[in-house]
């Protein structure tokens, strides 16, 4: 099929006038126009978008390890043009783990009509610290187990994309060191002063998980996590763009503090996403959902309940240029998750996953492979 009269998002990130095509599934002939197409008509045609942390949503949580709740999210998410994720785990026991990448591994083997396209999974616990757990469950906390986490990643075929921990806890730099070789691992739910944060990033950390949320703050004689990872050219920033979890300032300071080519936007979006207020539940806690602000029992505020999309739109509202947001929500998420080879930009020879928008990007079409949702 052939398209004409649009504005592209290139991998120069940004917009240019031109045409595409795609055969069997995959772009090609980008940038030229053609006669015998169909007229966009001037919209703009962006990649879909890639979610490297999200947990779940209509009432479905990738650690129920469920095949069909997995379906049930990645139906939803390409809906509303994520047409990429890695979901992502909880501080749980390890058979628990082992269940939900079991299942995220038969998606990933056998994609399903109209679902997004499961690339990875992040591995968000156990290896983190008591005091920045946040709404992780402290119950099976964990210190950095390179044993335990390579089984997990052997019996899922390698389906973990990312790793975290807390650097402080002991056993952290070697786990660094080991499993750099296998996936990238982040900084994440951690108390870390910037020495020890320091030390995992020179020993091979290259990714920080929700910046800001369960770290220390930045402090002018403690500049902690977030100043080791600001001055450390190889690590990237997740942020969680709601408009809860951080504020707009914050956001804007972010993009400022490690450049649009580091940052990555991400939902961490729960069950509760997609779904009315009420109760909830994550990692065996039980979460409240009211006006779109997820808490768990104590008052602590949870994941998100708000969808990539909708996040990469508050962070154009927040103030960060549209072609910036765009690349902190496609490109860089798909360099950490290593998938660049087949998604993440409007390019030859990669899925031809990609959203039609207006200028102020309200989705009119999503496509998965070239083919209309």
């Amino acid at each position: 099929m052939n398209f004409k009269n649009a504005m592209l998002y290139t991998e120069d990130f940004k917009f240019v006038p031109g045409g595409f095509s795609v055969e069997n599934g995959k772009f090609c002939d980008v940038l030229i126009e053609k006669e015998d197409a169909v007229d966009l008509k001037g919209a703009y045609v962006i990649p879909g978008l890639i979610d490297v942390h999200n947990h779940g949503n209509s009432n479905a949580d990738f650690s129920d390890g469920s095949y069909e709740g997995d379906v049930k999210m990645a139906r939803y998410l390409a809906s509303v043009g994520v047409t990429s994720f890695a979901p992502a785990t909880m501080t749980l026991p390890y058979d628990v783990i082992a269940g939900a990448l079991a299942a995220g591994l038969r998606l990933k083997k056998n994609p399903e009509p109209g679902c997004a396209r499961l690339l990875g999974v992040q591995m968000e616990g156990p290896f983190f610290s008591e005091k920045k757990k946040g709404a992780q469950n402290g119950e099976y906390l964990r210190l950095p187990d390179f044993a335990a986490f390579e089984a997990l990643y052997r019996n899922s075929e390698g389906l973990i994309s990312i790793v975290d921990l807390a650097p402080e806890l002991e056993g952290s730099e070697k786990f660094v060191e080991q499993a750099k070789k296998l996936c990238t691992v982040s900084i994440a739910h951690t108390d870390a002063d910037y020495e020890a944060a320091k030390a995992a990033i020179d020993a091979g950390v290259t990714h920080l998980t929700h910046l800001y949320n369960a770290m220390p703050p930045i402090h002018h004689r403690k500049p902690g996590v977030i100043g080791a990872a600001s001055e450390a050219p190889a690590v990237s920033a997740e942020i969680i763009c709601d408009g809860i979890h951080v504020h707009p300032s914050a956001v804007r300071m972010a993009f400022k503090l490690f450049g649009a080519e580091r940052m990555v936007l991400i939902s961490d979006a729960l069950r509760c996403c997609g779904m009315p207020d009420g109760e909830y539940e994550l990692g065996g806690q039980q979460v409240f959902l009211a006006e779109n602000v997820a808490r768990l029992a104590d008052g602590t505020i949870a994941g998100s309940a708000t969808n990539l999309f909708d996040c990469l739109r508050n962070a154009v509202r927040f103030g960060i240029p549209k072609e910036d947001a765009l690349r902190a929500a496609t490109w860089n998420p798909a360099r950490q998750i290593h998938a660049l080879d087949r998604v993440g930009s409007i390019a030859n020879g990669k899925l031809a996953d990609f959203v039609v928008c207006d200028e102020a990007l309200n989705r009119r079409a999503v496509y998965l492979g070239g083919e209309k949702l």
